[in-house]
């Protein structure tokens, strides 16, 4: 894949991204994907070393350019500073205090661009009790009431893999942040600091389950909401051939067309209104669903008002004629991977290059930048950049 003039409505966003893990270049992926221009500030120990996970296939790093810069080296903190200036966001993921310490704090960053949007993504934030602890996202997810709902009554939360704190209330929130501050700086003149903790993202994201409790609508407990699968119509069943299917016919009129169509009269199983029932009724339905194969209920069931789905594996979803109707997958030197979402009527966003091994790009991206050929030199020169034009 070539690179090409960036599209998408974030085309024209300058950003510095210093590299981190998992939310950091989550977040600064979505900006890409949609056009802005974001600058991936490397370490050059990962270009002479080679100390990275295959580069070529980070698929969280695709959509942006990356340069090499030793980041304690001060000619290295001066060039930084430098492209900060060119700049609308920076985007760091570190511990509260280390940016600081390298001189690429809030601070010193907004005295050399008042209106920068400096986004920081942390698992606790920038204060409190736990903000210099490490934690992942199941220990994100945990306090802040999230994992304690996701499971079967009576037996352990389940870890839903780290979509909920490290992409959902760490990553989104974060771009969403950035995209709402730049607004206000382009009007206001002024930037600010975003402190993006993925605790208060999943607890923004709780926000529905809270109002349930307030109602006493759900305990909080650990599979007692139908959301958790308490409730038989919405659950995922086993079929004959070891697979699996997802009902969520919550509303009884897809309720009714779906136990119609595995061939039940809604008058004789169990009333699905009583909690008491739902054991028998469950029972009821997994032992219809285990009778025929996933490819049998699938052209049965699928495209009819009943709330049915496949739970298809990682590798088969881009396949399914719904994914592929829409392109939500797409090919990039031979590795499938989600397409940018969400979508755009006029000014669509694009995969605009893939992954780059780091430091990949440091000589043509500087000088796209606006930094001299001379500068490139004498900082190349010194070590406070490595890696090649590429």
């Amino acid at each position: 894949m070539t690179d090409k003039k960036r599209s998408g409505p974030l085309a024209g966003l300058k950003v510095i991204e210093l590299a981190g893990i998992g939310p950091g270049p989550f977040s600064a992926m979505l900006l890409a994907d949609l056009g802005a221009d974001i600058l991936r500030i490397d370490r050059p120990a990962g270009v002479q070393s080679g100390g990275y996970r295959d580069p070529k296939r980070d698929l969280l790093n695709r959509s942006r350019k990356s340069v090499a810069v030793d980041l304690k080296s001060p000619q290295g903190v001066a060039l930084v500073l430098d492209l900060v200036a060119r700049a609308e966001v920076l985007l760091e993921g570190y511990r509260p205090g280390v940016t600081e310490r390298l001189g690429l704090g809030p601070d010193a960053c907004l005295a050399v661009n008042p209106r920068l949007v400096y986004g920081r993504m942390t698992g606790w934030g920038q204060g409190g009790p736990l903000a210099q602890v490490p934690g992942h996202d199941i220990n994100f997810s945990a306090v802040s009431g999230a994992l304690n709902g996701i499971g079967r009554k009576g037996d352990r939360p389940v870890p839903p893999l780290n979509l909920v704190a490290d992409f959902g209330g760490g990553g989104l929130y974060l771009a969403f942040g950035v995209v709402c501050a730049v607004l206000e700086a382009r009007t206001s003149g002024q930037g600010q600091v975003i402190d993006a903790a993925m605790t208060d993202g999943v607890a923004s994201m709780m926000t529905m389950f809270h109002g349930l409790l307030a109602m006493n609508r759900w305990d909080g407990e650990i599979g007692t909401s139908y959301l958790s699968g308490s409730a038989p119509f919405y659950d995922v069943y086993e079929t004959s051939d070891g697979k699996h299917v997802a009902v969520g016919a919550v509303e009884q009129r897809f309720y009714i067309t779906l136990v119609e169509a595995l061939g039940f009269d809604p008058q004789d199983l169990p009333d699905r209104d009583n909690p008491e029932n739902w054991p028998a009724l469950r029972e009821r339905l997994a032992s219809r669903f285990k009778q025929e194969t996933r490819a049998y209920w699938c052209g049965l069931l699928e495209e009819r008002e009943a709330c049915f789905s496949p739970v298809l594996s990682i590798a088969e979803a881009p396949g399914h004629p719904q994914n592929e109707a829409r392109g939500a997958y797409e090919t990039v030197d031979t590795i499938v991977q989600p397409a940018p979402a969400p979508r755009f009527s006029r000014t669509p966003g694009a995969i605009q290059n893939p992954p780059p091994i780091p430091g990949q790009n440091t000589v043509e991206a500087l000088q796209a930048w606006g930094v001299s050929d001379g500068t490139i030199d004498t900082l190349m020169q010194s070590g406070a950049i490595a890696g090649q034009s590429g």
